[in-house]
């Protein structure tokens, strides 16, 4: 119980950028997904032997297309999948890959 309380006190459930009249926010869910295409990121570059456009920042990207996609758009269902912070880690893998 205490372990849970600590967790709630230091994360945040979202953050909130505004530029003039525009609000972007964030959640923990958009930080799972970036750390996911991250990683899938980096190992899409080792395997292809750092050729990708953009170098890293473009396998992150393009890694979060993948997420998006079979996250949000191809839905899945009859998988027995992880889910941390609201992001289904297993589809979130296949999609980035």
């Amino acid at each position: 119980m205490l372990h849970f309380f600590i967790h709630s006190l230091v994360l945040a459930d979202g953050v909130t950028i505004k530029i003039g009249n525009n609000a972007w926010t964030f959640g923990s869910n958009f930080i799972v997904y970036l750390i996911v295409a991250a990683i899938v990121g980096l190992v899409a570059e080792f395997l292809v032997g750092w050729r990708l456009p953009f170098g890293f920042i473009g396998a992150i990207i393009l890694a979060l297309v993948g997420v998006w996609l079979m996250t949000q758009v191809i839905i899945i269902s009859g998988l027995g999948d992880i889910i941390i912070g609201g992001v289904p880690i297993i589809r979130a893998l296949l999609g980035a890959i």
